[in-house]
């Protein structure tokens, strides 16, 4: 089946079904497959001429007028929009019917004892940005006993570190994507609480990598309350 993927998610899940899409973008972060450009801007050209049998989108990282025109073209387009661990396993199913594969779903670690921390989470700078519970990222936090601080029902929005502060986080959760925070930025985050530096892939890519960040989570976790949340004050 050829299958372009515009999602690094759904790119890797594929491949772990030992499907090589014809197609992804250049976040994808795989080796050797051919560019169709970014997430929010495919050539559609290029698309096109690769005649795939299906190109699978998510509802949050693709652009609806790249959808409405993929479908123009008369392109099977696969929608996925997943906000949380149990979408997860309902839209992935669904997704490996849809490429006529057999998934078995997730295979969830026991839910440790509640680790009863507050994290600030920033995913983007100047401004600001952090993001919500009901997030895919603040379902595997909360799985995890996480809770995402300060409290919101927005999914995404901006504020400023003095804001963040004020919540009084136990720690600052400060990942790697789709902001590349790093040391550069530790004197800032270090006002908000002590931080830690994290692989952005595992609080924000589902599918096949989600039961492993759950469980890279837990014990990245675990590191934290044995150091006492001192972890890179200054």
């Amino acid at each position: 089946m050829r299958v372009v993927s515009l999602v690094p998610s759904v790119t890797e899940t594929l491949m772990s079904w030992s499907i090589t899409p014809v197609g992804c973008t250049r976040f994808c972060d795989q080796q050797g497959l051919l560019s169709v450009g970014g997430t929010k801007n495919p050539n559609l050209e290029v698309i096109k001429d690769l005649e795939p049998d299906l190109v699978v989108m998510d509802a949050e990282e693709n652009r609806l007028e790249d959808y409405q025109s993929l479908q123009r073209l008369d392109i099977k387009v696969h929608v996925l929009h997943i906000t949380s661990i149990e979408d997860v396993e309902v839209q992935i199913s669904e997704l490996a019917k849809r490429v006529g594969v057999r998934w078995p779903g997730l295979n969830l670690p026991t839910p440790p004892p509640s680790y009863e921390i507050n994290a600030f989470v920033p995913i983007w700078r100047n401004p600001y940005m952090s993001i919500g519970e009901s997030t895919y990222c603040g379902s595997l936090l909360g799985y995890l006993g996480v809770n995402l601080v300060p409290t919101t029902e927005k999914r995404y929005y901006t504020l400023t570190l003095e804001d963040a502060a004020k919540s009084k986080p136990d720690i600052v959760l400060a990942p790697s994507e789709p902001y590349p925070f790093s040391k550069r930025q530790l004197p800032e985050l270090a006002s908000v609480a002590p931080v830690y530096f994290i692989d952005g892939r595992d609080l924000f890519w589902w599918g096949a990598r989600t039961t492993t960040a759950l469980s890279n989570l837990a014990s990245f976790l675990k590191t934290v309350q044995s150091e006492g949340y001192q972890h890179l004050r200054s």
